[in-house]
């Protein structure tokens, strides 16, 4: 029985608990904030259609709390729950109790999200998402102070990391030619969707930086996780390199929680005896409180480990297929799902630009750009760093030019700029019309690169951009 006891990292179980709680909460946060004007009752792509197409055969990806009926009144409600038992968990409330109260507590967390992901079709189809419903699931199981972490559970953490990991570096290697020649990274910095403060500086290091880059990459993803099933100082030392990497993706860019949340579930695998011997303030060895596993919650979290195992197929046979799925659910509960990123780099930024204007639509000089809050725009601005909060509406503006310009979200956002909607402007960072109605509106496509010293030094812009042509519009709501 002791060999299920995890004594030693105890402090691993502090930062996952609090770790993932803390991201959930940002994720509720941002869900009370975009939700509504996204996909409420009169969002762009409203949850009330949804269900109602359901109604009529369609299914839902999964369960939800709204299967029934979907409100705004509801969605808020469910949102300001979800924070108010995360930061509980992040202040270690329910650790305090018995091994039962974190569990309902995150469980809680897992099934509110989930109902959340459920119906947040395209604005919630990123892999983060569920990504974040199965970490909420697994590390409900991690116990309180009052005893060890269950071995097995923090082995199906590793288990997590390994898929994130080891998934995204075989997307890519099996993806464009780029990850392959050891350029991806001579374009990434200044096409990927979100570009943060420190991107430009990024993108403008040497090739032979981008190179190594891109090696230390397929290092860190191809060959690390593995290590990260070695106990002590092996396991330790693997750990240390993913969160390494992660944090220069963190100061790369904007990839919403992803990054963050692969830091947070990495540090399961550095133990007490790791921790203490880097920083010798910290405490060697099980705390004070810390006893043996009750034979009821042994039995549960035995019973968990092998439900998790059961489901664990399809993810293990999709790394090593030569089809292999990317961010995919192989069941209606986002456990044991398949991950990766960028498996092919876009060489070029292709930026929709959307305009509105108060005169005719023939006048070029009437023509005023809507400022949106994180994708590239004017082009002096600084980008901000916004992760792990994540900006739904920008991501997808990224998609626009890569083949799903159509998008019907696309064009009722475009008439809720025409009606000057006060929900979807303030989703933006600038409205030129301060909230009047513009006559038309038209989306035009823009080549965006990333300025040199020189270039800077000059005008101090950090874009350059180049008018490729209209794409959308002009577009008016009639007479």
């Amino acid at each position: 029985m002791e060999w299920f006891a995890a004594t030693d990292y105890e402090i691993a179980r502090w930062i996952l608990q609090r770790g993932v709680a803390a991201l959930a909460f940002v994720a509720f946060w941002s869900t009370l904030n975009q939700f509504r004007p996204l996909l409420g009752e009169h969002g762009l792509l409203p949850v009330p259609e949804l269900l109602a197409r359901v109604g009529r055969g369609r299914r839902l990806r999964g369960p939800t709390l709204f299967a029934r009926g979907y409100s705004d009144a509801g969605l808020v409600a469910l949102a300001v729950a979800g924070m108010s038992v995360a930061a509980l968990i992040v202040v270690g409330v329910p650790q305090l109790a018995g091994p039962w109260a974190p569990a309902a507590a995150f469980l809680v967390l897992w099934i509110l999200y989930l109902s959340v992901v459920n119906v947040g079709q395209t604005f919630y189809g990123f892999g983060w998402e569920m990504l974040l419903c199965e970490a909420l699931f697994t590390v409900a199981w991690l116990g309180s102070v009052h005893e060890a972490p269950p071995m097995t559970i923090l082995i199906l953490v590793w288990w997590l990391v390994f898929r994130l990991e080891f998934g995204a570096g075989m997307i890519k290697i099996r993806g464009g030619r780029e990850w392959r020649d050891l350029t991806a990274l001579m374009y990434h910095h200044e096409t990927q969707p979100m570009p943060g403060p420190l991107s430009r500086q990024a993108h403008l290091l040497p090739a032979w930086f981008h190179r190594v880059e891109v090696v230390g990459n397929h290092i860190a993803q191809l060959g690390v996780p593995f290590l990260l099933f070695v106990p002590g100082p092996v396991g330790s030392t693997a750990a240390a390199v993913v969160i390494l990497t992660q944090f220069w993706l963190i100061l790369t860019g904007n990839f919403a929680w992803l990054n963050w949340i692969t830091v947070v579930l990495a540090a399961s695998a550095i133990s007490d005896s790791a921790w203490h011997a880097v920083i010798p303030a910290i405490p060697n060895g099980p705390g004070a409180d810390a006893g043996p596993l009750p034979l009821w919650w042994l039995i549960l979290t035995l019973a968990v480990t092998a439900l998790l195992v059961a489901l664990a197929w399809p993810a293990l046979r999709n790394l090593f297929s030569r089809r292999q799925l990317m961010n995919a659910s192989f069941n209606r509960y986002m456990l044991q799902n398949a991950y990766g990123a960028f498996g092919t780099v876009t060489k070029e930024r292709i930026e929709i630009v959307v305009e509105g204007t108060t005169g005719e639509p023939g006048d070029e000089s009437g023509w005023r750009e809507y400022g949106f809050r994180g994708k590239p725009g004017e082009v002096h601005r600084i980008p901000r760093q916004w992760a792990p909060y994540h900006l739904r509406l920008d991501w997808l503006m990224w998609f626009l030019p890569l083949g799903r310009m159509w998008e019907p979200w696309f064009e009722v956002f475009l008439m809720r700029l025409l009606e000057a909607d006060p929900a979807t402007l303030r989703m933006l960072a600038h409205d030129p019309f301060d909230g009047q109605r513009p006559r038309y509106v038209r989306a035009v496509a823009y080549r965006y690169r990333f300025t040199t010293h020189a270039e800077f030094r000059a005008d101090r812009a950090r874009w350059r951009r180049i008018r490729e042509g209209t794409v959308a519009g002009p577009s008016s709501l009639g007479p």
